[in-house]
C-alpha cells in the first residue's frame, strides 16, 4: 500500500515538474500571437490612408462645379424628369425616405422610364462616419455594387454610425453584397472618391440646401424645384405626374398604381410627426 503511494505520488510529481514546460509554451505562444496581432495592426495603420472628411477641391465656374459633383443615378438617362436626392447616410429621416417612400417611386416612375433618380452625397458634418460612408458606397459601385451597398447603409445605420472606425463594419457588408474584398478595401482606404463626394457637398451648400434630405424635381424647364414637403408620399407625385403631364407624358393611372400604394393612405405622412431631417 504503502509502495503504491509512492509511485501514485512519483507521478504527481512528474505531472507537476512537466506543468511550467507546458506553461511556457502556451505562454510562449500567447506571445506570438501577441506580436502577430501588433504587427498586423501596425502595417494596417501605416497602410491605411482613409479620407474621412471634405478635402480641398477646385473650380472655375458652376459648370465646372457640376461636372465634378457626379451623383450615382438609376433608371432611364433619356427619362422626361429628374429627381435629386440630397442625401446623408447618417440621417435617420434619410434612411425613412430609403426604405419607405423611395421603393414607391422606384417602381411608379423610375422602372417605368419616367424619371430618373440621382443621388447626391451630403454629409453635413453633424454625424462623425457621414463621409467615409459616401465614400464607402462609391467603392462599392466600382464593382457595380453601389445601390446594395446603399440600402444596406441605411438598414444597418445604427450599427456603424456611432462607430469610432467604420471601416471593417463597411468590408463586412462588402463582402455581403458579393464584392472582392481586397479592392473594396483598398478602395476605402485611401482617398478614392474624396473629390467628389467634396464636390456634391458644395454643389448642396450653392443651391442652398440646408438638410437633409432634400428632394428637388429637374423637369427640364429651368431651376429645379424643391419638393416641399418628402413625407407625405401623395403630393410628391401629384407633382411629379403634373410635371410629366406638361411635358407630354402620361403619369401612371391610379389603377395601375394601386398595388404600390397598399401601404398609403390618402397621402398621410410616410413616417410620424417628429421625424423631420436635420
Amino acid at each position: 500500500m504503502a509502495q503504491r503511494t509512492r509511485k501514485n505520488k512519483g507521478k504527481k510529481e512528474k505531472e507537476e515538474k512537466s506543468t511550467p514546460n507546458t506553461m511556457v509554451m502556451v505562454l510562449g505562444g500567447v506571445g506570438v500571437l501577441a506580436v502577430a496581432i501588433l504587427a498586423w495592426n501596425i502595417v494596417s495603420t501605416a497602410t491605411d490612408q482613409t479620407v474621412r472628411a471634405p478635402v480641398d477641391i477646385e473650380f472655375d465656374s458652376p459648370t465646372e462645379l457640376l461636372a465634378m459633383a457626379e451623383p450615382v443615378v438609376r433608371g432611364d438617362p433619356g427619362a422626361p424628369i429628374t429627381l435629386m436626392d440630397f442625401s446623408d447616410y447618417s440621417c435617420n429621416a434619410c434612411q425613412a425616405f430609403t426604405m419607405q417612400a423611395k421603393p414607391t417611386l422606384d417602381r411608379a416612375y423610375v422602372d417605368r422610364g419616367l424619371m430618373r433618380f440621382e443621388y447626391y452625397d451630403f454629409p453635413t458634418g453633424m454625424f462623425p462616419n457621414s463621409f467615409i460612408a459616401a465614400r464607402a458606397a462609391r467603392c462599392a459601385g466600382d464593382q457595380d455594387g453601389y445601390w446594395p451597398f446603399h440600402d444596406l447603409l441605411f438598414q444597418r445605420q445604427t450599427t456603424w454610425g456611432t462607430q469610432a472606425d467604420p471601416n471593417r463594419t463597411f468590408e463586412g457588408y462588402a463582402d455581403e453584397v458579393g464584392l472582392n474584398a481586397s479592392d473594396f478595401r483598398s478602395c476605402l482606404r485611401s482617398d478614392r472618391h474624396a473629390e467628389v463626394v467634396t464636390a456634391n457637398l458644395e454643389l448642396a451648400r450653392q443651391l442652398g440646401v440646408a438638410g437633409t434630405p432634400t428632394l428637388m424635381l429637374n423637369t427640364g424647364e429651368g431651376t429645379p424645384v424643391r419638393i416641399p414637403d418628402w413625407r407625405d408620399l401623395q403630393q410628391m407625385r401629384d407633382q411629379i405626374d403634373s410635371a410629366l403631364e406638361r411635358r407630354g407624358h402620361t403619369p401612371p393611372g391610379a389603377a395601375s398604381s394601386q398595388d404600390e400604394d397598399e401601404s398609403d393612405d390618402d397621402g398621410a405622412s410616410i413616417i410620424p410627426d417628429g421625424g423631420e431631417g436635420l
